[in-house]
């Protein structure tokens, strides 16, 4: 599907090109998110941005990856959120520190503490500024799979997040929003959003278990996401995949297997893209038409991977690398991806012959 508007656009930019952007104030710039390694703070006035400790392992030293609309945009600030909105689209983004919440909610882990509270203050946000949902959620956080208080951090943050859900009244399963949760190597708890006046569907995956109905081995609370976020915006479809893994039922398969896993990755892409179409004919998703975000745990399996991803689409595409822990300790790799918006140039980091 090949997009005609610019309601929504994506596209990712060297650092220098979007600080001679802020220039002429970011026209049309919702926001976005930034990687680098080491990290370097980036700001400009009224664009709510992260920057993320996370390294490319191809091309720009640093990337940031920002979210465009053809609206008339307004910018504000609600609790240390920044956000930006539209008449249709709100992006937002904010940083908090473990310590700083580790006692307001009382006996929980500052994670857990840290999450909820972030949530929550999305949530007073949107309701606020009268969005109704959540398309996508990206979460980064350090030591992803590390114990601390008994419990992997991964497991501390879905507690914090469904705790968040649960107090403002909002649904568990079902029509929950797409998200990733990645191991950053430092910095605080980090989240950016994507909301929208209109209601989204919840994609699920027929090969896989929905996250929300995790068996009890994969923590106390269950992840608060689906596998992908479908929404019509002006009559325009479009979809947003989760953080996608090596994973069919509920577990992990080809453990240690990094190209392997990759295909497993694309093969639950493919089948919620299906998915997707079938629930909204006429929307023509195809794997080729998406752009991705690749998240690859250690940095001599990008070879591999981009090798999988090339074999299996079969076309030139659209897509960032990026060194990242993934959320279960034997995870190699996980991909995101969306479409129905207008994509970005490849910048030389494309998958192609």
């Amino acid at each position: 599907m090949k997009p005609t508007g610019d309601l929504l656009r994506l596209d990712y930019l060297p650092v220098s090109r979007l600080l001679r952007q802020a220039r002429d104030g970011a026209p049309g710039a919702l926001g976005g998110v930034c990687f680098f390694h080491p990290v370097i703070p980036v700001e400009v006035a009224g664009l709510p941005l992260l920057s993320v400790d996370m390294a490319l392992l191809e091309g720009e030293e640093a990337l940031c990856e920002v979210w465009y609309s053809e609206e008339v945009l307004a910018s504000g600030c609600h609790h240390g959120i920044h956000y930006r909105e539209g008449e249709t689209l709100l992006f937002g983004c904010l940083t908090r520190n473990e310590t700083a919440e580790s006692t307001a909610l009382g006996a929980c882990t500052p994670l857990q503490a840290a999450t909820q509270t972030a949530y929550e203050s999305v949530f007073e946000l949107l309701e606020s500024r009268g969005y109704k949902a959540i398309l996508r959620f990206w979460n980064y956080f350090p030591g992803v799979n590390c114990v601390s208080h008994n419990l992997e951090r991964y497991l501390q943050f879905n507690i914090g997040r469904q705790n968040a859900f649960l107090s403002h009244g909002r649904s568990v399963i079902g029509n929950v929003p797409a998200a990733c949760a990645l191991g950053s190597a430092d910095g605080g708890l980090q989240i950016a959003f994507l909301a929208a006046r209109a209601e989204p569907v919840g994609i699920e995956n027929p090969r896989q278990i929905s996250a929300y109905h995790y068996p009890e081995q994969y923590g106390p609370r269950s992840p608060t996401f689906s596998r992908a976020s479908l929404v019509s915006l002006r009559g325009r479809a479009l979809l947003f995949i989760s953080g996608t893994a090596s994973i069919v039922g509920h577990q992990t398969l080809h453990a240690g297997d990094v190209g392997a896993q990759t295909r497993e990755c694309l093969h639950n892409i493919a089948a919620v893209v299906a998915e997707a179409n079938r629930r909204t004919p006429g929307a023509g998703f195809q794997l080729g038409d998406l752009a991705y975000k690749v998240y690859i745990r250690h940095r001599e399996d990008l070879v591999s991977v981009r090798h999988e991803l090339l074999r299996f689409i079969g076309a030139p595409v659209s897509v960032v690398f990026l060194q990242a822990d993934v959320c279960r300790v034997d995870l190699l790799v996980e991909i995101e991806a969306s479409g129905g918006h207008a994509l970005p140039s490849l910048l030389g980091s494309g998958v192609g012959p």
